[in-house]
């Protein structure tokens, strides 16, 4: 057992009757096997570190006697206590701090490296906090000391140090807790400040005899450096000798990332002059790229390329604006075209060309932004150079052989479909600037890959081809095109002998649903390739998908075809080919064609779809509850939810102003689905009475009628009796969100239907009551219950407020339940709550008995509202808290004056850490002209609670 005491000892320890219990814990945090004594331990030590005491025993960790652990925890403790609590020192401590951590680096630059990089990180803390003022020139002096001959310590190990610490200054600056207008000044300090650093990087670079180790510690300064904004051409010879460097192996990757980070620093683009010089040494690496490539080098492929891409992408605006150097900038891109076309087969072969995506994005966006003139020399000149590229992603897009694939492993597969993906999504993005011209060369080269029988092509090149189809058909509108017919044409001659191909030949279908759509006549030339894919498992995702497009895009024109279609649906589903989300998906498909049929057909078809499942369902409720025929009920109940969503007669959803023409008389008589769902009523009730106890399967349950309510909105009338008892009888046995979440949307579609809303309002008030009682035994347990309660209440105000006039409601007691779920530590069910009281509060004029019971208990929502804020809620719900405060201030602003001063009046509330004087700005800027503007309420929420976390003006806030 740990014996150095809790955290609390800290603070009355004093440091000498500290340091065996520092020892201690430090040996148990490094070497002790118990993970819970690991876990006391440095829960202690990280309150040490911040302890008063820690400016005393940092040193006395630091002896040399001592092990390097112990030494670290020394140097980071000294390291907090000056990055976190730099007010706590006084100036005149200010030159004793810096002389002993310049002492202690000195004697530690031939000792532990790790506790090295640590002091000089706090040494750097420090000069960032006193420049310029107090350290007026910080790196120059750091420079000097360490050039001053000392004999003790070698001055490589001198050198060493003194470049480690020069590396981590501007590293401990990104990361600094500096105030932003302290930032600025010590960033343009340093900057200046670059000229006491670069002279000396040169000259170790420079010199012969400097060692491999010491110019790759000058490269890495170099590389933090340059971070700092300063300006390119006061890099220009570091550069320079960088690319130097990546002709030595062991100095390649760092020489990489420096003139990486030197090229990418955003305000690089302003010295032309120097980027332009930088083109001829970027051209002059490919003839060490290409033995690289020829070697199989990755590595250095990678790293010229990186080079390549970092001037090109971060640049091409301000190189192709230098008209007359247009063919050095024009070598630059073909050497990018190079590192998109590398060979080999990405992610096995090789990991480059994917760096290169972005920049043909960036660069067509740069030529697509001149004005037309400019412009059009422009696309003279890389309309070529971007045919090429298409040629070249198609290309890097094609599969390996089947023998290669075989050997792949699961995670390489995974990436090159992502690359894939990435290639589609680049083709898509050239198509603008290549147009309908770009489908017509892809149709070209795919007419004379299918057409040619002298030379038989492989199916990986046919493939691709399709890619770059499907890419392309997905997301532009190709109606217009006078390729596709021809394509469609095609599609039936290509001799599909791999799953990838004729995945490729499914999604390209799929990706034409719409033009099928328009061009009906066609259909038949693919519809037969869609159903055979439908039995085949591995084409499972491809083939239902795009049968579902289909029947979504074309269900008008597919009557003729309907039969077929159910029969082999029918089929699959019976063998069980398809996993289960393909199943459902294969039902949307079907609910849209049933959709277009005359009722008796689609009752016909519905009566052969749906009556095997009825049968195993009713089976299935005679058996007693086991996991594998809950599974079973769960799956055809999620058949049915997935057939009904989609079906829908009355056309709710079209929205292809083409297919008016098409649509078929409105249906007379009731709802096929309406009808099937009252044949099968009585099986789910079955099914429900000895489920009742199981969330999934009552979710199942409400998921049919949900899906069903919102396809066929008023059609769904003739349930609602029956559903809404059913209902009242599921809740008051077992209460279920989903229970709610169905009451929800009955009360949405029929709240303004007189003739159905009678046993909506009686179910909607024996919810109310049962979740009352729950609230009573305690509703902790049950968040998602009290969230849908809470989107339940709020949809009655909004559509149905005078359901809080009825008399049985005891709108009190609803009330104390929206101010109880303000407190639950979920956040969505706070959310609701909020939802609740903002539509609750704007009805206190018009409905009595919300104004009174807000009048008389109004404070206690004030008091919840601001316990939220002063720090027992996430700080992502503020707006929503700030909702309600808007409201009060909107509906009730004369009690809201006298609450807000009552509840800031308490010690401590909502916040000990905030003053009198901050409540009392807080209230007044609450009461004041300002509250009649939402976002400034929401402002003002906002700082108040980073007030009252402590938070105001820290790091924290930066993006909130």
């Amino acid at each position: 057992e740990p014996s150095f005491g809790g955290p609390a000892m800290v603070v009355v320890l004093s440091c000498s009757r500290m340091l065996p219990s520092l020892l201690q814990a430090l040996h148990q945090l490094y070497y002790d096997p118990n993970i819970e004594n690991k876990n006391l331990a440095q829960k202690w030590l990280m309150q040490a570190q911040v302890s008063p005491q820690a400016w005393h025993f940092s040193w006395l960790l630091l002896h040399m006697d001592k092990v390097p652990e112990i030494q670290y925890f020394g140097a980071s403790a000294l390291h907090i206590k000056i990055s976190r609590y730099w007010n706590d020192i006084p100036a005149d401590q200010y030159e004793s701090l810096k002389s002993q951590l310049f002492t202690h680096i000195t004697r530690f630059a031939s000792g532990s490296k790790i506790v090295l990089t640590r002091l000089c990180v706090a040494l750097a803390s420090l000069a960032l906090s006193m420049m310029p003022e107090a350290w007026p020139c910080a790196v120059a002096d750091m420079v000097r000391m360490f050039q001053a001959e000392d004999s003790n310590v070698d001055g490589q190990a001198r050198c060493l140090a003194l470049l480690e610490l020069l590396t981590v200054l501007p590293e401990e600056f990104q990361t600094s807790r500096l105030p932003q207008y302290r930032k600025g000044q010590v960033r343009s300090v340093l900057a200046q400040e670059c000229s006491s650093v670069f002279p000396l990087l040169e000259q170790l670079l420079q010199q012969q005899d400097s060692p491999g180790f010491i110019k790759q510690k000058v490269l890495k300064c170099f590389s933090s450096w340059v971070q700092l904004e300063i300006p390119l051409m006061d890099c220009e010879n570091l550069i320079q000798a960088a690319f130097t460097s990546l002709q030595d192996p062991e100095l390649f990757d760092t020489a990489v990332e420096a003139v990486v980070n030197a090229i990418s620093q955003p305000d690089a683009q302003r010295y032309v002059n120097t980027l332009l010089k930088l083109i001829p040494p970027v051209l002059g690496l490919q003839e060490q790229l290409r033995q690289a490539v020829q070697s199989g080098d990755m590595e250095t492929s990678h790293g010229i390329c990186r080079i390549a891409v970092a001037l090109g992408e971060n640049h091409s605006r301000a190189l192709l604006d230098q008209v007359e150097h247009w063919q050095s900038f024009l070598a630059l891109v073909n050497m990018i075209m190079f590192c998109t076309g590398i060979p080999g087969h990405y992610p096995v072969n090789e990991t480059t060309s994917s760096l290169t995506l972005t920049f043909w994005y960036t660069l067509q966006d740069d030529i697509l932004s001149f004005e037309p003139d400019k412009q059009a020399v422009y696309q003279q000149v890389y309309r070529p150079v971007y045919f090429q590229l298409v040629d070249v992603l198609l290309h890097k897009a094609q599969f390996p052989s089947d023998e290669e694939y075989g050997f792949w492993s699961s995670d390489e597969k995974e990436q090159f479909r992502i690359y894939r993906v990435d290639i589609s999504d680049t083709l898509m993005y050239v198509y603008e600037m290549l147009g309908a011209e770009l489908l017509s060369s892809l149709y070209d080269k795919l007419g004379r890959l299918l057409t040619n029988t002298e030379q038989p092509s492989t199916w990986q090149h046919t493939e691709a081809l399709l890619y770059g189809f499907q890419s392309i058909a997905e997301t532009i509108d190709v109606n217009y095109s006078d390729v596709v017919p021809g394509l469609i044409g095609l599609i039936p001659r290509i001799s599909i002998s791999n799953v990838q191909l004729a995945d490729t030949v499914m999604f390209t279908i799929g990706a034409l649903s719409e033009w099928l759509a328009d061009h009906p006549v066609m259909i038949n030339n693919v519809l037969p390739l869609v159903l055979q894919a439908l039995g085949n498992p591995e084409l499972s995702i491809s083939s239902v998908s795009t049968l579902k497009k289909i029947c979504r895009e074309c269900k008008y024109d597919l009557p003729p075809y309907a039969a077929n279609i159910v029969a082999v649906s029918q089929e699959v589903l019976m063998k069980q080919i398809h996993k289960t989300s393909q199943c459902m998906w294969l039902m949307q498909a079907l609910g849209f064609l049933l959709s277009a049929l005359q009722v008796e057909e689609i009752l016909k078809n519905l009566h052969s779809l749906i009556t095997p499942y009825i049968q195993q369902l009713e089976k299935l409720a005679d058996e007693t509850p086991n996991p594998s025929n809950k599974l079973a009920i769960i799956h055809i109940l999620g058949l049915l939810s997935n057939l009904f969503t989609t079906l829908d007669i009355s056309h709710h959803d079209d929205d292809h102003e083409n297919n008016e023409v098409k649509k078929l008389p409105v249906q007379q008589g009731p709802n096929p689905v309406v009808v099937v769902l009252q044949q099968v009523f009585q099986l789910i009730q079955k099914v429900l009475s000895k489920w009742l106890n199981d969330a999934q399967v009552v979710e199942s349950v409400c998921a049919i009628f949900e899906k069903s309510v919102k396809t066929l909105l008023d059609d769904f009338a003739p349930m609602v009796p029956q559903l809404c008892e059913m209902l009242g009888q599921m809740y008051s046995t077992i209460p279920q969100a989903s229970a709610i979440d169905l009451t929800r949307q009955l009360v949405h579609i029929f709240a303004h239907e007189p003739a159905h809303f009678p046993p909506i309002k009686a179910l909607f008030l024996l919810v109310t009551s049962v979740t009352l009682t729950l609230f009573q035994q305690g509703p902790r347990d049950h968040p998602d219950i009290v969230d849908s309660f809470m989107q339940l209440l709020a949809q009655a105000l909004k559509r149905k407020p005078d359901l809080f006039l009825c008399s049985n409601l005891d709108v009190k007691a609803v009330f104390q339940c929206g101010v109880l779920s303000l407190k639950f530590p979920e956040a969505p069910t706070v959310k609701a709550s909020c939802g609740f009281f903002t539509e609750l509060l704007p009805r206190c004029g018009e409905i009595a008995p919300v104004g009174q019971v807000v009048h008389e208990n109004g404070k206690v929502l004030l008091q919840a509202v601001l316990e939220g804020v002063g720090g027992q809620a996430s700080r992502s719900l503020m707006d929503h808290f700030a909702e309600i405060l808007f409201a009060l201030n909107k509906h009730c602003f004369s009690y809201l004056s006298i609450w807000i001063k009552e509840a800031m009046q308490q010690d401590g509330f909502p916040s000990a850490r905030i003053t009198p004087e901050q409540k009392e700005n807080f209230s007044q800027q609450i009461l004041s002209r300002e509250r009649v503007n939402k976002r400034r309420v929401k402002e003002m929420v906002k700082e108040f609670t980073l007030l009252c976390r402590g938070l105001h003006g820290t790091e924290y806030t930066a993006d909130y």
